[in-house]
């Protein structure tokens, strides 16, 4: 065997040990007893030791410098490689095994703190994984910038200043277009009613079949927090119910589902390699919110889902296909990232952003992160958060250590964008096909142009490359522009 056949299949044992500490994690999120929380952080702490100590195998460096890139593929794998072993090498044993023993903690005790709105229950915690995620990120900055180091944990290439940048060009254009909105004489009227929780359940496994979710190789169950989990032949999807909100179900299953199709859609030659897994957060996020947002909540495709709701629901009080897309749609101030609209979603992701980046550097205190969010959110949306599941207790993120993790969701949306724009002009008669409740071409074009390629190019290129032009967030603010005027009439 050459250095690069020692070195791929070394790292395919260490890509299925990781498969199998996801798995763990899946389990931690929707079956494990409550009570098994102490002894699962050990076992994640173990898990963690045993891959942390794989992923800095110094025979690594030896085949690195052996190895021969006989094609893109290999120079592919080889450059994932030498890129996290030049990182995990930079991150201490003992810091990395902390790190996935006080998340795996920090997950749980978040859960109960927002089911009970104890933001002092959650401080403690959520102030040791800031402490460590700070280490990890000075660890891997080696004097540089240390959120930009943990970025790059998710958007390789990113940075905060790059981030930020995007943002202020964004911010204008969707405050504007807010403000007329909210303005408008016409305003949707939203979905009232009581939907069963079965019978969502059975909706959204329908919802998930049309984007193409494979059930041979996936399962759908409840979280307190929606998220998909998985890769190569084992992508698993999760939603939660609310009787009176249908579409958090609906959405956040097709919102996962597009993750997992990224997944499942990756050459099967790659699985359990480098390349056997979504490039980056922000190229992930671009498949989940073009399922959700351009195609799921499209005119074609809710006029669809109308027809299918009354079938399946009876009157719920919206009376015609088109007050129903405009429901779907419809623009308030709420409090949920994760129900937001298309306008004001990224405006939730820069507050993240912001607080996070203080909470990093030191600016803001952990013991002033609930009024910071308030008085942020007060001035961002207009309204006052009135409780704690509300604000910053709402997202699972901070309590599993992902800073730097929340701007990939605005860079997923741009990226998003520019693929639906490249879409439509591929594929013309799409809305034909989304009416009778078909994704099957987008999907099919997704899988072709994005999926099926992996990590095998950067995160921006694998963008270019699919829609023929480099990202920008111009498409993606048409796009929301051009919908919203035609729903409120502006």
């Amino acid at each position: 065997m050459t250095a690069y056949d020692d070195l791929m299949a070394f790292q395919r044992e260490t890509e299925a040990l990781a498969q199998v500490a996801g798995r763990l994690g899946w389990d931690q999120e929707t079956m494990m007893p409550r009570g098994a929380a102490e002894q699962r952080a050990e076992e994640m702490a173990a898990m963690e030791g045993v891959l942390h100590s794989r992923r800095v195998d110094p025979r690594i460096a030896d085949w690195l410098g052996q190895a021969v890139a006989v094609d893109e593929v290999a120079a592919a794998q080889l450059r994932l490689i030498r890129r996290s072993y030049d990182r995990a090498t930079k991150i201490p044993g003992a810091l990395a095994q902390e790190i996935a023993r006080v998340t795996s903690m920090a997950q749980g005790i978040w859960a109960e703190a927002r089911a009970r709105e104890d933001v002092p229950g959650f401080l403690p915690v959520l102030a040791d994984v800031i402490r460590l995620r700070q280490e990890e990120g000075a660890a891997l900055a080696q004097g540089g910038d240390v959120y930009d180091a943990l970025i790059d944990d998710y958007e390789p290439g990113a940075t905060a200043a790059s981030l930020g940048a995007m943002f202020d060009r964004m911010r204008h254009r969707l405050v504007a277009l807010r403000d007329r909105i909210l303005g408008a004489h016409r305003q949707p009227v939203a979905v009232d009613a009581v939907f069963g929780t079965e019978e969502q359940l059975r909706f959204a496994r329908d919802l998930a079949t049309a984007f193409g979710y494979d059930w041979d190789r996936g399962r759908l169950d409840l979280a307190v927090h929606p998220f998909s989990s998985g890769s190569g032949l084992d992508a698993r999807i999760t939603t939660r119910v609310v009787e009176r909100e249908p579409f958090n179900c609906f959405y956040s299953t097709i919102h996962e589902v597009g993750h997992a199709c990224y997944e499942l859609g990756i050459d099967p030659d790659y699985r359990l390699t480098p390349l056997g897994a979504g490039v980056s957060m922000g190229v992930h996020e671009s498949q989940s919110r073009i399922y959700e947002n351009q195609l799921g909540r499209s005119r074609a495709f809710t006029g669809w889902m109308f027809g299918q709701m009354r079938a399946r629901f009876g009157e719920f009080g919206v009376n015609d296909a088109d007050a129903f897309h405009a429901a779907v749609n419809r623009v308030s101030p709420g409090f949920i990232r994760t129900e937001a609209d298309e306008v004001q979603y990224n405006l939730h992701v820069m507050l993240r952003f912001d607080l996070e980046r203080a909470l990093i550097s030191g600016d803001l205190a952990v013991t002033d992160l609930e009024a910071a969010w308030n008085d942020r959110f007060a001035a961002d949306f207009g309204v006052v958060v009135e409780r704690p599941s509300q604000g910053m207790l709402q997202d699972v993120h901070w309590s599993v250590g992902l800073f730097g993790y929340f701007p990939t969701y605005s860079l997923g949306n741009v990226y998003a964008g520019c693929l639906h724009r490249a879409l439509r002009d591929d594929l013309p008669d799409l809305d034909d096909h989304l009416g009778r409740g078909d994704a099957a071409p987008a999907t099919e074009w997704l899988r072709e142009k994005v999926q099926r390629h992996g990590g095998l190019r950067s995160p921006r290129d694998t963008i270019a490359e699919a829609c023929g032009f480099d990202p920008q967030e111009g498409p993606l603010l048409d796009y929301i522009e051009d919908k919203f005027a035609a729903i409120y009439h502006l």
